[in-house]
């Protein structure tokens, strides 16, 4: 007879970061890429936000693997239903020491974005920790079921953005149609919604209206 247990340990972890921090820093970014990226190209969909204005910080999910069957290319992904809650915990704790490393608990201008599966992490991230950000902006990705309106109570003066392509092959219209029904449950308050023509992809124009 097989038994599962499980053991608690240390990892490290990398994360990406674009710019330099410097008293000219306007707004400051939390990115989630989605699954498949490494964190560090997910960087280039910021490289056209002024330089001198933004800082861009990209954690990068834990879980590498190569892509496409093939041992060239490697992506990594943020979570399975394998262990879930498990799972979840363990990133959050990473994003806790990310958080605490950039100092982001003194940042007033915090902008926090989510792409794809990215989305479940920037809002779980956002509502388990109670993390108070200027924007929390959800690009074609869903928010995950267990969160509710109580989970967002605390943040009043945070804006709420879901973006989506019109042609995403992930999420069609329908999909779109009861995930904003959602969201307005969710996020009663500071909520927009943004469309774009285009598929399932990360949308810089739209990333510039939060600058």
């Amino acid at each position: 007879m097989s038994t599962e247990k499980s053991v608690s340990y240390q990892i490290k972890n990398s994360y990406s970061v674009l710019n330099e921090p410097t008293s000219q820093t306007k707004n400051v970014w939390l990115v989630f890429h989605g699954i498949g990226y490494l964190s560090r190209y997910f960087l280039k969909y910021f490289k056209h936000l002024d330089p001198e204005e933004n800082y861009i910080i990209a954690p990068q999910a834990q879980s590498k693997y190569y892509l496409n069957g093939e041992y060239r290319h490697v992506g990594a992904s943020w979570l399975t239903r394998e262990y879930l809650e498990e799972e979840i915990e363990n990133v959050l704790n990473y994003l806790d020491a990310v958080y605490k490393a950039e100092n982001l608990s003194e940042v007033d201008n915090l902008n926090i974005l989510g792409y794809s599966q990215g989305v479940s992490i920037a809002t779980r991230f956002v509502a388990r920790r109670k993390i108070n950000c200027k924007n929390l902006i959800m690009h074609s990705g869903k928010v995950p079921q267990e969160l509710s309106h109580e989970d967002f109570e605390f943040s009043e003066n945070t804006k709420f953005s879901f973006i989506y392509g019109i042609h995403d092959e992930y999420l069609n219209s329908e999909i779109v149609k009861v995930e904003e029904e959602r969201l307005k449950k969710i996020f009663s308050k500071n909520l927009e919604i943004l469309s774009f023509d285009g598929g399932h992809e990360v949308n810089t124009k739209m990333i510039s209206k939060f600058v």
